[in-house]
């Protein structure tokens, strides 16, 4: 109970002192660069010994996101048996509703932790006068409390992703005719005339062609198709990649 309580303190204290210019990318993979600065937890017994600031730097990225459907992400890996039931329900009301799939990857190796003899203020300052040749469109400097200082960049991570769907992506898929909206106001995939949603027909497609130049290991393409259900369909096709000419 506790440990909730602080996290909602530091949620509630958390604040994004720049904003990035760009949103996470929906034709390719996005890298942030964060800042996260905070107040070093000893300052509060000696403060005397300021005016200090913990800086955490790194990189987040994520590859390109994912159009999927209910009955797609019930194939997938890592749900337990509660919540694969769960999505069943979900698919059984509406087999269409699109969500987003994010997958992020820590680039722990690019991390680093230095204090600057500055308030927050000015260490923000610093740092960003020290960005200004930087073309790198995605960066945040976040404000964050020390002992919990990736609870803060998780908040902003969030709004990103949910900023990104909303501005972005959405909007972008809809454009392409990936989505539609049906009589709810829900966001649902559309489909071909195989009943395959048109955004992983395209996927598909993009895959053999990448599977055939050998730029792309052909077990990823066999799970792709296995996670829509359609591997019967295009079994032959398959197959068909590994015939020597």
């Amino acid at each position: 109970m506790q440990n909730k309580k602080k996290i909602k303190e530091v949620l509630e204290n958390t604040e994004i002192l720049m904003e990035p210019d760009d949103l996470i990318s929906t034709s390719q993979d996005t890298t942030l660069h964060y800042f996260v600065l905070s107040e070093p937890y000893y300052l509060a017994e000696f403060p005397e010994e300021g005016p200090e600031t913990k800086v955490r730097e790194g990189r987040i990225t994520w590859e390109k996101p994912k159009l999927l459907t209910p009955d797609y992400m019930i194939n997938m890996s890592g749900f337990s048996g509660e919540a694969k039931k769960a999505m069943e329900m979900i698919a059984s009301d509406n087999p269409d509703l699109a969500g987003l799939l994010y997958k992020m990857n820590y680039k722990k190796q690019s991390i680093s932790t230095f204090t600057l003899a500055r308030d927050i203020e000015e260490a923000k300052d610093e740092i960003e006068e020290d960005m200004i040749n930087d073309e790198d469109n995605l960066t945040v400097i976040i404000k964050g409390v020390d002992e919990l200082w990736d609870v803060s960049l998780m908040k902003f991570i969030q709004s990103l992703m949910l900023k990104s769907a909303y501005k972005s992506q959405l909007p972008y898929y809809e454009d392409k005719g990936y989505l539609s909206t049906d009589d709810e106001g829900y966001s649902v995939v559309t489909r071909n005339l195989e009943g395959l949603p048109i955004a992983a027909s395209e996927e598909i497609e993009r895959m053999f062609k990448l599977v055939k130049k050998g730029e792309e290991d052909p077990s990823k393409l066999k799970q792709e198709l296995d996670r829509w259900g359609v591997f019967d369909a295009y079994q032959d096709r398959f197959f068909d990649l590994f015939k020597e000419d």
